[in-house]
């Protein structure tokens, strides 16, 4: 057989490429192995150089904790330079609230929506809203023919008042003389007494529309306020017709005004007419403003089971405006025990109620949940124990000086 292939040059031909064929194969399979490495060899090499979940968040916590838990230790001049001031914890008694929210609305006593009392045409309009008036200040002119009317019906009962007056008093003289007869005196005194109805009777239906005598234009009058107040309302427009049953301004005292609170059925028992209340805008949160409950209501809604209640604070400066949502703190006759501190001994950390406390370490910042607010003082309801030591002034100083802390161990790490 070696001859035969030794012979025939095809099959050594074959023979050849079958042969390359099978190394190429073998050392494609070689290749491949070396390339790719033992599954646990790699697994176990993992392992080994690349930290476990479980320790990169206990790393993390561990920092986060020595943050939060770090002591501010400060000199005594450092103290005194910041104003640091430490008081031990202690409960006080204080006057149970009601807390509620409510609305501010105008108070409805001193409230006028302006009409006139005949239909007239504007001819001309001097307010504007949120105008500043004062009482009797025109605020539009108007031009009506029942006006114009009734002031000549006046003027001419006036006119002939004087007349039959002087013919009275004629008579009266004449009669005295005995020159006129008792007829002719009588008539006289009826003509002036006629004539006296007339006048009272035009003088009644001036009044009744709300105009005066004179005026350089017989048919136009003035509408005007009734009292001192702010616009809050305006629907005249220059030539237009108004109507009597259309408002034309509507004018509001604002320096007293009503805050309106719907009152649950189950703390009627707690508070009464006369009690005090603090009131607290969004608009100016850190600023509380007295108030009295003035009136409960009558009935209750079957509805919602509350019942109206209404606060009466002053509002001189006009900073508060109707509409506006509060929240009012009625006090109520009811006493108990609660640890108070002064609004400046909170201070906020990442927008989290915090006081500090001082220990053997230095100050420390706790979290403390908040309660009903105190006239300057704020009632902490968790976070502190009796006896432990805060830190009632200088608070914001060591807030500083925490939050600079922080940002250099941030930039440390």
């Amino acid at each position: 057989m070696q001859q035969s292939l030794n012979e025939s040059p095809a099959l050594r031909l074959a023979l050849a490429a079958f042969l390359g064929a099978v190394s190429l194969v073998l050392a494609g399979c070689d290749s491949k192995e070396a390339a790719t490495p033992d599954k646990g060899a790699t697994t176990k090499s993992a392992n080994k150089s690349a930290p476990a979940k479980g320790d990169k968040h206990d790393e993390k916590g561990s920092e986060a904790a020595h943050t939060e838990g770090q002591a501010i230790k400060l000199s005594d001049e450092e103290l005194k330079v910041a104003g640091i001031r430490v008081e031990p914890v202690q409960e006080q008694e204080v006057s149970d609230q009601l807390v509620v929210t409510a609305t501010i609305q105008a108070n409805q006593d001193r409230l006028a929506r302006l009409a006139p009392r005949v239909p007239g045409k504007i001819v001309n309009v001097s307010a504007n809203l949120g105008d500043q008036v004062r009482a009797g200040q025109v605020l539009a002119s108007l031009d009506s023919i029942e006006v114009g009317e009734a002031r000549s019906a006046y003027v001419q009962a006036e006119s002939e008042a004087r007349v039959a007056k002087s013919n009275l008093e004629r008579a009266e003289r004449l009669q005295a003389e005995q020159i006129v007869s008792q007829k002719d005196f009588l008539r006289a005194r009826a003509e002036h007494e006629k004539a006296r109805a007339a006048l009272r009777a035009a003088a009644d239906k001036v009044q009744m529309l709300g105009i005066g005598i004179n005026g350089d234009n017989v048919s136009v009058f003035p509408l005007t306020a009734p009292f001192a107040g702010t616009i809050i309302e305006k629907k005249a427009v220059l030539g237009e017709l108004a109507q009597p049953d259309k408002p034309l301004f509507g004018i509001a005292d604002l320096s007293v005004l009503w805050i309106e609170a719907n009152l649950a059925e189950k703390d009627l028992s707690r508070i009464k007419v006369g009690d005090s209340a603090m009131v607290t805008a969004a608009a100016y949160p850190t600023e509380r403003i007295p108030g009295k409950l003035t009136f409960i209501g009558a009935t209750l809604d079957k509805e919602t089971r509350t019942i109206r209640g209404r606060i009466e604070v002053r509002n001189s400066d006009g900073r508060l405006k109707p509409e506006m949502f509060v929240t009012a703190a009625i006090q109520t006759s009811g006493k108990s025990k609660a640890i108070v501190l002064p609004d400046e001994a909170v201070v906020l950390i990442s927008a989290q109620p915090t006081v500090f406390i001082e220990d053997h370490d230095g100050f420390e910042p706790r979290a403390v949940q908040l309660g009903e607010r105190l006239q300057g003082r704020v009632v902490i309801k968790a976070g502190l124990k009796v006896d432990e030591l805060v830190v009632v002034g200088g608070a914001y100083a060591l807030k500083a000086r925490s939050l600079k802390s922080q940002i250099g161990e941030g930039h440390a790490h």
